[in-house]
């Protein structure tokens, strides 16, 4: 039997429209970064990379770059390890939020294992750089339901810094899969787009101060900065300049976005060291809205 071939055209735009070529996505706030797969089946209210909620995460990292090999849990997430848990952290330094993570023994009780960390406070590698905690010892989540965690938090009496003792408490807990929102003190849930204000320009989310890091390391975090571009340099113990680099946040000026940045460099010998996360000013190109992670450089070049 002979095909007439007018009946071929419709099956091929049919074709083209199932397998077109849609535009790239973007937006203020994107998916939470995730962690590596484990085999082992997570706890009851073991740690999660999902986003918390069904709005979107401000400390979405996408992927560009393959990642250096964590000697950690990946940032921006949680997860367990073996016989150790990953939690992140959300500290304050200068009115502003700022993240970092601890692993500890594997525990059913992450939310409490994370509430006690952030009462417990930051490292002395962490507090050197202006991390401190306004999270009293002994609060606890009474119960979660539904993923609303209930909570009381001590007030303050100053109203900017019970904010940001909950805040600390919300972009912790909301790591969690069954945590999405957080009602403290029978006041209506909130969730982290709550306080997305809290976040500095700049949030690094790898390295954490302290940590030692090898080349090439890859730079995480989100930032809202002008035309999204984000740059990194990598200082040695002198204080000198041995590598540099730069890369784009997947939204920019007025919305935050992730990026990754790779940088590598050459020093003799392991040393401290500093990466510096900074946006280069549109008025005079100087480094302005600067996060200085101090870190142990291995060496290498």
């Amino acid at each position: 039997m002979i095909r007439r071939a007018g009946a071929i055209a419709p099956v091929l735009v049919a074709a083209l429209l199932v397998n077109g070529c849609g535009g790239p996505r973007s937006g203020a706030l994107g998916p939470a970064p995730t962690a590596a797969p484990s085999s082992a089946t997570p706890p009851r209210d073991a740690p999660s990379s999902a986003p918390p909620s069904g709005r979107p995460d401000p400390t979405s990292t996408p992927p560009s770059d393959p990642p250096r090999a964590p000697t950690t849990t990946p940032p921006s997430s949680a997860g367990t390890t073996g016989d150790t848990v990953t939690v992140e952290l959300w500290f304050v330094r200068a009115g502003q939020l700022v993240p970092t993570r601890r692993a500890r023994p594997t525990t059913v009780a992450t939310s409490r294992l994370a509430l006690t960390e952030l009462a417990a406070g930051p490292t002395p590698a962490e507090a050197a750089t202006g991390l401190t905690t306004l999270v009293p010892v002994g609060v606890e989540v009474t119960r979660i339901t539904d993923g609303t965690a209930t909570l009381r938090v001590p007030s303050a009496d100053d109203p900017a810094q019970r904010r940001l003792r909950e805040a600390q408490v919300v972009w912790t807990l909301t790591q969690f899969p069954t945590v999405r929102e957080v009602r403290v003190d029978g006041d209506a849930p909130v969730d982290r787009t709550d306080y997305a204000d809290l976040l500095p320009p700049i949030v690094v989310t790898d390295p954490i101060p302290g940590e030692r890091v090898s080349t090439p390391l890859t730079v995480t975090g989100t930032a809202d900065v002008f035309e999204a571009t984000v740059s990194v340099r990598v200082l040695d113990a002198a204080g000198r300049e041995v590598a540099t680099g730069f890369g784009t946040a997947s939204c920019g000026s007025g919305c935050r976005g992730g990026y990754r940045v790779v940088v590598g460099w050459r020093v003799a010998r392991e040393q401290n060291g500093t990466i510096e996360v900074y946006e280069v000013s549109a008025r005079d190109g100087t480094r302005i809205n600067t996060m200085a992670v101090p870190v142990t450089l291995a060496p290498g070049g």
